[in-house]
């Protein structure tokens, strides 16, 4: 089993995976890559080795996580290929497929990955699809590295970008969702702090039945909504306005857009 884990470009989501595998020493050795070393001095805390030197990080490692930006990740990829060659390579970056990488990086056995940025919390959902060379023992890591940081998933490239439109954006569409909750609770006058900790804490109960609870969500609405009652009243209201209509728009909308960045990878590294 891999020894070693460098995660090139220590963002938001690539600094929340490396917290987490040292606090939970899913590996013995983690190297974070990142310009500004500052904002990353945290790690060193949790035993990770800190660097910006991208082609070191990788040369030290057994496996690689690239999270960089899309517009980035050719340069990124170019500059550590020589020594990335026979390394199992992690992409979590939107919309860019595996073909593609395999291109800039010939001779790695790939994995595009799509987190959310609930891994700040370890309650990530992660979907993610295996190039052809990887390996048995490769995927029983990865099973277990994403795991580790939520729920992950393996499934069918071609779906990605859509996964990329729902559960990677989800985060975005959910926060909206609570924040109208919240205004409204000030609208009828609770209190801020308390209409946050309802709002939330309905978006958590509520997945929890639904997730854990095995209960279809038209069942949960039937069991609030009472003839002439207030539950209507409100429903009535998200009808007209459209809520559903809209949601289902906007993640066919961030997946187009996935789509997009796909095809526009695919096109300049043609």
């Amino acid at each position: 089993m891999y020894k070693s884990i460098s995660i090139i470009g220590a963002g938001i989501i690539g600094g929340a995976i490396a917290r987490i595998l040292a606090r939970k020493k899913i590996i013995d050795k983690i190297i974070a890559t990142r310009r500004n070393l500052d904002k990353i001095r945290d790690l060193e805390g949790l035993g990770v080795v800190i660097t910006s030197d991208n082609i070191w990080a990788v040369e030290n490692s057994d496996v690689v996580i690239v999270s960089v930006k899309p517009n980035v990740l050719t340069n990124v990829l170019k500059e550590i290929k020589e020594v990335a060659k026979g390394k199992l390579l992690i992409s979590v970056v939107a919309g860019v497929p595996i073909n593609v990488i395999e291109k800039i990086v010939p001779g790695t056995r790939i994995v595009r990955a799509m987190p959310n940025i609930a891994v700040l919390v370890g309650e990530s959902f992660t979907v993610y699809s295996f190039s052809q060379n990887v390996t048995d023992e490769d995927k029983e890591f990865v099973d277990i590295l994403f795991s580790s940081i939520g729920i992950g998933i393996e499934v069918e490239e071609k779906y990605l970008n859509a996964y990329t439109g729902l559960t990677g954006s989800g985060p975005a569409y959910m926060s909206t969702f609570i924040e109208a909750m919240v205004y409204a609770g000030l609208k009828v006058g609770i209190p801020r702090d308390i209409a946050l900790l309802g709002a939330t804490q309905v978006a958590i109960g509520t997945g929890k039945l639904i997730r854990d609870g095995g209960m279809h969500y038209a069942k949960i609405k039937e069991m609030v909504v009472t003839p002439a009652g207030t539950t209507i009243e409100g429903l009535f209201e998200l009808e007209e306005i459209g809520l559903r209509r809209g949601l289902m728009k906007a993640v066919y909308a961030a997946t187009q857009r996935a789509e997009d960045i796909s095809k526009n990878k695919g096109n300049a590294e043609a």
